[in-house]
């Protein structure tokens, strides 16, 4: 996701796809544990959405 499209959510929709994003994730790092994924950069994707995610909750959270 991109920082315009995440600014665009409201809060309560953003963190049910922290929440989702996250499970995903774990998700993926197991699968990759057990069986290499074909493309790893996939993770490295999820994890720097996770955290713009995050970023903008926060952000939120202190501008209130």
């Amino acid at each position: 996701m991109k920082m315009t499209e995440i600014k665009g959510l409201e809060t309560k929709e953003l963190a049910e796809k922290l929440e989702a994003a996250v499970a995903s994730y774990d998700q993926m790092k197991l699968n990759h544990a057990v069986t290499p994924m074909e493309n790893p950069s996939q993770i490295k994707k999820a994890r720097r959405d996770i955290a713009r995610m995050q970023t903008e909750l926060r952000q939120r959270e202190l501008n209130k």
